[in-house]
């Protein structure tokens, strides 16, 4: 049976019900293909061993560094370097997010919260 495919914006919307509430789309080798919608504003933190890549799929987000912001709409993407401290925040309602790190990767990073989660569901 071939692999299936899937509509991330389309699951996005049927299964993710929170902000900042990231979802497995897929396991490339070490590392996870992850899905979120965005929210008002996250914690500053810093992944120390990790690189971390967004891709906005719906909306708008910014992600606040120390020394700026960098705005990203539908189709943009960036990658933040390890121990590179920022805190993404939406700046449309709800935008969905594709993030790429390695699986071991918590979101929250360096920094324990109440939106950190470590048990992530898958989105299919």
């Amino acid at each position: 049976m071939p692999p299936h495919k899937i509509n991330l914006v389309e699951a996005a919307d049927q299964k993710i019900k929170k902000v900042f509430n990231p979802h497995i789309a897929g396991d490339v080798n070490d590392a996870q293909v992850k899905i979120a919608k965005f929210g008002d504003v996250f914690d500053w933190h810093a992944h120390d061993n990790e690189d971390e890549a967004f891709l906005v799929l719906r909306g708008r987000i910014a992600i606040d560094f120390r020394d700026g912001t960098v705005e990203l709409g539908s189709g943009e993407f960036i990658v933040v370097p390890r121990a590179v401290e920022h805190r993404p925040r939406s700046l449309s309602e709800e935008p969905v997010v594709l993030m790429f790190e390695p699986a071991t990767t918590l979101n929250t990073g360096n920094a324990k919260s109440d939106l950190t989660v470590a048990d992530l569901k898958a989105l299919t």
